[in-house]
């Protein structure tokens, strides 16, 4: 049997207006008064209805996250400093999937605002006029991870992308490296894309490195297949190159599965860098040597920002957390 707060209300003696205030932390009733419905409620196993509680305090303590897919350590880092936030401040986290389609992202968004979130966590895909204009009506605070828009005044919470490849780039130079090549993602994603593309150019312009169009490889994503399809390709075009910055991970261990069946010794015939340090960089073999980025904390950082926009704390600065390169075994001196 499902019991209301009138059922607790009749069995403690007192009203439901007394119910509430004490399931709110309100004041307005003594000690004891307190303690006999906190035992009704034990007794009663009764947990508060999180939407019943919000049209009270406004507040439904759950935050929406919306993902474009579901796999990978990528989304369990984030997920999980996302909720360390909402946790420590007793809220809870609806996730929902998106794969990136258009259709779907909108039935989440009208899903989130019938379960009256407090606010969305978007992450990891630009953020279309469509979804901004939705969630603007929803009249609840958004905050982007593993993303940035250049066209809507929202707090982000990113690794800068440019930067980061310049790093993997500049790596693979100092290690004696010039024919480096580059499997990227996407040539249009303009969030781990073309920033990525960019930076790994200039660190070979900076090196007096001349650039040659036959050492990148564009792919329609930055998985495992890619990195196969993408060293193959890659090594057509140019099969000279001696290292290789992977644009994601899943690409470098796709790349490395491809020279293994090609009979490329990694790292003796070919350096690889990838990008992300997911738990895969350390299972593959040999181990990848990559680019960081502190998923959890970017998580947590988020969650928080949204929750403090939340308490009536202004809009947060935006925040490009630091990079790093994670040495293991995929790189050699040349």
């Amino acid at each position: 049997m499902t019991y209301t707060i009138k059922d607790v209300a009749r069995n403690a003696n007192v009203s439901i207006a007394t119910v509430s205030r004490i399931l709110n932390g309100q004041t307005g009733y003594s000690p004891k008064t307190k303690e006999k419905v906190l035992k009704v409620i034990n007794e009663l196993g009764y947990h508060p209805n999180a939407v019943a509680r919000g049209l009270i305090n406004k507040r439904t303590h759950t935050i929406g996250v919306l993902f474009p897919y579901l796999t990978g350590s990528l989304v369990t880092g984030l997920l999980r400093g996302i909720e360390k936030a909402a946790s420590a401040q007793s809220s809870s986290v609806i996730v929902c999937h998106t794969e990136s389609d258009a259709d779907k992202t909108m039935k989440y968004l009208k899903l989130l605002n019938e379960k009256r979130v407090d606010g969305i966590i978007f992450t990891s895909e630009v953020l279309q006029e469509e979804y901004y204009d939705f969630i603007k009506k929803m009249n609840v605070p958004i905050v982007l991870l593993s993303t940035k828009s250049d066209d809507y005044p929202i707090p982000y919470i990113k690794v800068d992308d440019f930067d980061a490849a310049y790093t993997a780039t500049q790596y693979l130079i100092q290690k004696g490296h010039k024919n480096i090549g580059m499997i990227s993602g996407p040539k249009e994603d303009i969030i781990a894309g073309e920033p990525r593309v960019k930076g790994y150019m200039k660190a070979l312009e900076d090196n007096y490195i001349k650039h040659n169009d036959k050492n990148v490889v564009y792919t329609v994503g930055f998985g495992f297949p890619e990195g196969k399809e993408g060293l193959a390709s890659l090594l057509k075009q140019n099969p000279d190159i001696t290292a290789l910055f992977a644009a994601s991970d899943e690409i470098a261990i796709g790349a490395i599965s491809t020279a293994y069946q090609m009979g490329i010794k990694i790292p003796e015939e070919l350096s690889i860098i990838g990008y992300d340090n997911t738990s895969l960089a350390e299972m593959s073999v040999p181990p990848l040597t990559t680019i960081a980025q502190p998923f959890s904390k970017m998580g947590e950082i988020a969650g928080n920002m949204l929750l403090n926009l939340l308490d009536g704390e202004g809009l947060p600065e935006s925040r490009i957390v630091p990079h790093s390169v994670i040495e293991r075994k995929s790189v050699k001196e040349k």
